[in-house]
């Protein structure tokens, strides 16, 4: 496990599914505005691409948040789009409604620094999110990610198109110790 200050990122457990699903995907709202396409829903018991592991996929590596006190099952986060040339990648993060407003998303992202710096040693790391996503903002500004951009009317949501902010990082400017963040070790 990789452990931050607050949370831990595992591997996913058969476990996690059914929560994830009920408390990430089955949510409406809260599903469109996370997957970047149309809600559908799951037929219970099948396997889900969103939430389903595959150990051969080389250009995601899925991860479930687990509170490091209690070991309580708070999310999903992932490095996907992997790239090995150009060394670079995406994160992404989802808390489980109970766990939102404690801090665990910045340390999420921390962790998920830590790994694709240290461990896979990438060059870039980028993070996606609708423009009014605050907390994933806040998030990532304090791992030190820098706002790139704006697509503008890039995200269709529940009947309205969103603007996306892409904000990005590079290996030499992270600094996995300021500002209370955890060092991703143990």
């Amino acid at each position: 496990m990789l452990r931050g200050s607050k949370v831990g990122l595992r591997a996913r457990h058969e476990e996690d599914v059914p929560i994830l699903r009920a408390e990430l995907y089955d949510d409406v709202v809260n599903a469109s505005r996370f997957e970047g396409g149309p809600w559908r829903p799951i037929t219970p018991g099948s396997k889900d691409s969103r939430l389903a592991v595959n150990d051969e996929e080389q250009r995601i590596v899925p991860f479930s948040v687990v509170e490091l006190e209690g070991d309580a099952l708070v999310g999903t986060a992932s490095l996907w789009d992997i790239d090995n040339h150009h060394r670079s990648a995406h994160i992404g993060i989802g808390l489980v409604p109970s766990a939102r407003g404690k801090g665990y998303g910045t340390d999420v992202v921390a962790v998920l620094c830590d790994y694709g710096f240290v461990v896979r040693g990438l060059h870039r790391l980028q993070i996606e999110t609708l423009s009014d996503n605050d907390a994933m903002l806040r998030s990532a500004e304090r791992n030190g990610f820098v706002r790139e951009g704006v697509l503008r009317s890039a995200a269709w949501v529940m009947g309205e198109f969103l603007d996306e902010v892409v904000l990005g990082l590079l290996a030499q400017d992270w600094k996995p110790d300021s500002k209370g963040r955890g060092d991703g070790k143990g």
